[in-house]
């Protein structure tokens, strides 16, 4: 599989993540922990921390979903954070919603750490493949139910490096 057509070019991701970092500063003024979820939000995280005036810290977790099929819902923490969420504003910076059960259990843990506040930003959404109703705080785009590439997500780990976010097309050998 390729890279195919382009659904959001540089400028258009650059435009939304300044936004959404003035939204989510209207919301929390100051002293914010941003907690990303490895490896796809690196790139998205990297650009909503620079755009966020003000006192942030970062924190990563890597999760891995398992099970029947490919969203179980099913959460296993590869790699947890480092610091305590006790009492703090925390963001949670996610790459991608579909289905919404692996965020949904992410949430659960995190609560259960007692943070002041919980919120949820995501760069894509793809309301289409939802399968539980997730709070999504801030939302970049809503894209439709395709496979998607560039700016942190990958396909084989490969195409994570791309500016811009495009849907993968077969290519031959690929069935």
């Amino acid at each position: 599989m390729e890279p195919g057509e382009i659904l959001l070019s540089e400028e258009q991701i650059q435009k939304r993540v300044r936004e959404m970092a003035y939204e989510i500063r209207r919301d929390f003024p100051d002293d914010l922990h941003l907690v990303a979820v490895l490896k796809g939000s690196f790139v998205f995280l990297s650009d909503l921390a620079r755009n966020l005036d003000g006192r942030v810290s970062l924190d990563f977790m890597a999760v891995s979903s398992y099970g029947r099929g490919t969203t179980s819902g099913e959460v296993r923490l590869m790699k947890d954070l480092d610091a305590a969420l006790d009492g703090r504003h925390v963001l949670i910076v996610e790459d991608i919603v579909d289905s919404g059960l692996t965020l949904a259990r992410l949430q659960e843990i995190l609560r259960a750490r007692a943070p002041r506040t919980l919120r949820t930003a995501c760069l894509l959404s793809k309301p289409a493949r939802r399968r539980v109703p997730v709070p999504v705080d801030y939302v970049g785009f809503e894209i439709p139910d395709t496979f998607v590439v560039g700016y942190g997500l990958d396909y084989g780990d490969r195409y994570r490096n791309l500016r811009y976010i495009a849907a993968m097309r077969s290519c031959p050998g690929d069935l």
